[in-house]
């Protein structure tokens, strides 16, 4: 992307209060706003519809997206359900099999509630998608790459091409890479959906979501069913998220180069079974991955070689990356997906998905390189020391 476009975007809303000359945008607290008598509405009326301090945000996304457009939403899942009120009863969505575990969740519970039909496919596996996008015809093509938590990668063009010959919509979630590491709507998607949450805001202290139209009538009827539903984001929000996309292509730089230092580490090391980084020659989808990402991203999955001991072994004692759920912040996380970020799908689902009871996800923070090398390192020792036992852990509601 051109540095150029990267600063007006995140520049978005600097310098234009012509008021009172604040660097700054202001904040728009208010949920309502005045009419000039009877009939006469302003540009706002009510904060759920319209907010200044919103629209600086979306239309800043959808500067770095390359869209017409954005819906700025409260919650990352906000923007995923928001995008199947396209849907119809009798339509169809085709989705990974290996998708976040919340959308996996909501595409099966609304599916079963009767508000659309949902097909999960193998991604990995080029032809069997396109049997049944032309089996199922659906609306939409839901794409999620790189993949959580496997980190494999979708080939988007190829996926635009199918979208037309059927009919669909083409939906790539972008939260992993961003808008700086990879555009999806300049390789042929309509729609593109981000957790803000993550990468966006950058701080975990925010949850929210956006999602760029390609097209007008797209925006017109996304932001219809916005308000309709309610689930647009509120000011307060909005504005700490801006500050956070102010200084993302500061941030991705640094979670990038320490992700390539751990890859290392883990690669090189005998307690670890399988590293997935799309960054790593041998990944199966590396040269898709440098064709279509100018980035590799700040998340790094792995699989530890034993089993339950080894496992808490690892985890107990570490210093600089704390056990949670969510990515993208300037900490550093790691995850258990099977009883955390994928506990909604069944084991079996776990399984065909190939999340395996001893997979690890990092999100790489920006603290000090050597600091993180020498916390995962001494983790990995202490597993390769730890007695081996059979593994059995509880699942966790998926979030």
């Amino acid at each position: 992307m051109e540095t150029r476009k990267i600063t007006k975007a995140v520049r978005a809303g600097v310098n234009a209060d012509g008021q009172h000359g604040s660097v700054m945008p202001p904040l728009y607290l208010s949920s309502n706003y005045s009419f000039e008598g009877l009939g006469g509405k302003r540009e706002y009326d009510y904060s759920r519809s319209g907010n200044p301090t919103r629209d600086v945000l979306g239309r800043a996304i959808a500067e770095l997206e390359g869209g017409h457009g954005a819906v700025v939403t409260n919650t990352g899942m906000s923007a995923v359900v928001l995008v199947t009120l396209l849907l119809k009863a009798d339509d169809t969505i085709i989705a990974p099999h290996n998708c976040y575990g919340g959308c996996y969740r909501a595409f099966s519970s609304l599916a079963d509630a009767g508000h659309f039909k949902t097909r999960f496919v193998d991604f990995g596996n080029a032809h069997k998608v396109r049997q049944a996008c032309l089996r199922y015809r659906p609306k939409i093509i839901w794409v999620e790459t790189p993949s959580n938590p496997l980190l494999r990668v979708t080939d988007i063009r190829g996926m635009a091409t199918l979208a037309r010959e059927c009919g669909a919509l083409l939906v790539v979630d972008n939260t992993f890479l961003t808008p700086l590491y990879q555009q999806p709507l300049t390789l042929g998607a309509d729609i593109v959906v981000h957790s803000t949450t993550k990468y966006i805001n950058g701080h975990s202290d925010v949850v929210g979501g956006a999602v760029v139209a390609k097209t007008p009538a797209l925006l017109e009827e996304l932001s219809w069913w916005a308000n309709c539903v309610g689930s647009t984001a509120s000011p307060w929000d909005s504005n700490q998220t801006m500050r956070g996309l102010r200084t993302l292509h500061a941030r991705l730089r640094c979670h990038e180069e320490n992700t390539a230092a751990l890859v290392k580490v883990l690669n090189t090391h005998a307690a670890v079974k399988h590293v997935y980084y799309p960054g790593l020659p041998d990944h199966p989808d590396h040269h898709l991955a440098r064709a279509q990402q100018t980035g590799y991203g700040g998340i790094v999955s792995f699989e530890l070689d034993g089993g339950e001991t080894e496992l808490r072994a690892f985890l107990d004692g570490l210093s600089y990356f704390t056990l949670a759920e969510s990515l993208g912040g300037v900490e550093s996380l790691i995850s258990h997906p099977a009883s955390m970020t994928h506990a909604a799908m069944s084991e079996e689902a776990q399984q065909e998905a190939g999340i395996s009871p001893t997979l690890l996800r990092l999100s790489v923070g920006i603290e000090h390189m050597a600091d993180l090398v020498s916390d995962l390192s001494t983790a990995l020792e202490r597993a390769s020391s730890a007695p081996r036992r059979s593994l059995r852990i509880a699942g966790a509601s998926s979030r």
